[in-house]
C-alpha cells in the first residue's frame, strides 16, 4: 500500500529474471553487465540492460527482499522523491563502477571485464538513508550480549547479497558512495538528478493504477493468530494501542494550540470548576487530578537518539505507560 514504485521494482525485474533463467537463456547475453563491450565497442545500452535485470536468481531474491523492506522510504517521502533517489543513485553508481574498475586495475593489476548484473547499485545506496533515518529499536537479545533490532534482518540480507559474487563489492561500494553523495546537503546532487514533475504525473496516470494496492483493513491485520484466544489477545492489544495513540495525539494537539507552552489545565483545574467545587473554603481541590506518570530518563534518551524531541518523547511515554515500542510506533507514524 502507498508504494507502487516499490511494487513494480519487486515484480517486473524478478519476473524477467526468472523468464531469462528458465525459458530464454539465449537472451541472457543482452543483459550481461559487460564493461569491456561498453568501453571498447561503445555498447552504452548495456549500462541500462545490464544494470536493471539480475541474471542470478540468488541476487534476484535478495534484492527483491531488500526492495520490499525499503518500501518505507516511498511511503515516507512519496513516489516522486523515491524515484528521484533511485534515478540519481543509478546514474552515479554507473559512473563509480567504471572509476572503481579502473582504480582496481591501476593499483592491483586486476582486469575486470564484467560485473554482476542487476539493480544492485541503487539497492546498496538505499542502505545510506536506512542507516541514518530509520531508528534502531531493540527486539531481543541473543546470549545476553548480542542485541537483535528491527534493522538486523535487512543488514543480514545486505551481507548475503554482498557475498554472492566475486566482484559484487564494487557494486556495493559504488552504491554506498552514490547514496552518500545524493544525501549530502553540500553537493546538492538531489537538485540536479531528480524526476521532473510532468514525468511523475505521466507515470502516476498510466502505471500507478496498475501497481497500486488497496489499503489493508484492520480485520486483516488482527486475524493473524492460530487460535481464537490468540486472535482475541491481538485484538485487545490493538485496541489498547489505539487508545494510547489517541491520548498522545490529543496531548500533542493541546500543546500545538497553546504554542508549545505548558498546559496548566493538566496540572490545575479550570477556574470555573475550582470556584464551584470550593465555594465553601475557597481552597483548590486536587483530588480529581491523576498524578503524572513517571517517565524513565533512559527511555527518553533512547527516543531522543532516534531524532525525536524531548517533549514528544515525554508525551508519548506518558501516554503509553512507558512502553517504548508503542511510543516509538506512534512517533514514527505521526
Amino acid at each position: 500500500d502507498k508504494a507502487p514504485l516499490s511494487k513494480s521494482l519487486l515484480l517486473v525485474p524478478s519476473a524477467i529474471s526468472i523468464l531469462l533463467t528458465l525459458l530464454f537463456q539465449h537472451y541472457q547475453k543482452f543483459f550481461a553487465y559487460n564493461l569491456q563491450a561498453v568501453k571498447e565497442d561503445f555498447q552504452i545500452w548495456r549500462l541500462v540492460c545490464g544494470r536493471t535485470i539480475c541474471l542470478d536468481l540468488k541476487d534476484t531474491f535478495c534484492s527483491s527482499l531488500l526492495i520490499y523492506n525499503f518500501r518505507i522510504f516511498e511511503r515516507r517521502y512519496g513516489s516522486r522523491k523515491f524515484s528521484s533517489f533511485l534515478l540519481g543513485a543509478w546514474m552515479l553508481s554507473a559512473l563509480f563502477d567504471l572509476l572503481l574498475v579502473e582504480i582496481t586495475q591501476y593499483m592491483f593489476g586486476i582486469t575486470i571485464n564484467s560485473l554482476p548484473s542487476g539493480f544492485l547499485g541503487p539497492v546498496f545506496a538505499l542502505f545510506v538513508p536506512f542507516y541514518s533515518s530509520i531508528p534502531r529499536v531493540q527486539v531481543t537479545q541473543v546470549l545476553g550480549h548480542f542485541s537483535i533490532t528491527n534493522k538486523s534482518l535487512v543488514y543480514i540480507l545486505g551481507l548475503q547479497l554482498l557475498t554472492s559474487g566475486s566482484y559484487i563489492w564494487i557494486l556495493a561500494l559504488s552504491g554506498l558512495i552514490s547514496g552518500i553523495c545524493y544525501n549530502s546537503s553540500i553537493l546538492k546532487v538531489h537538485r540536479i538528478l531528480c524526476v521532473p514533475r510532468w514525468v511523475a504525473k505521466i507515470f502516476s496516470w498510466t502505471l500507478e493504477p496498475v501497481f497500486s494496492s488497496a489499503e489493508p483493513t484492520n480485520e486483516v491485520r488482527v486475524g493473524m493468530g492460530a487460535t481464537v484466544d490468540i486472535q482475541r489477545q491481538q485484538r485487545m492489544e490493538l485496541l489498547d494501542r489505539q487508545i494510547m495513540m489517541s491520548q498522545v495525539a490529543q496531548m500533542r494537539r493541546q500543546r500545538q494550540q497553546q504554542g508549545g507552552m505548558i498546559n496548566w489545565n493538566r496540572l490545575f483545574p479550570p477556574l470555573r470548576h475550582r470556584h464551584n467545587a470550593n465555594y465553601q473554603d475557597h481552597h483548590p481541590s486536587e483530588q480529581g487530578i491523576p498524578p503524572p506518570t513517571e517517565v524513565s530518563e533512559e527511555q527518553v534518551a533512547r527516543l531522543m537518539e532516534m531524532g525525536f524531541s524531548r517533549g514528544d518523547a515525554l508525551e508519548a511515554l506518558r501516554a503509553s505507560n512507558n512502553d517504548l515500542n508503542v511510543a516509538t510506533n506512534f512517533l514514527l507514524q505521526h
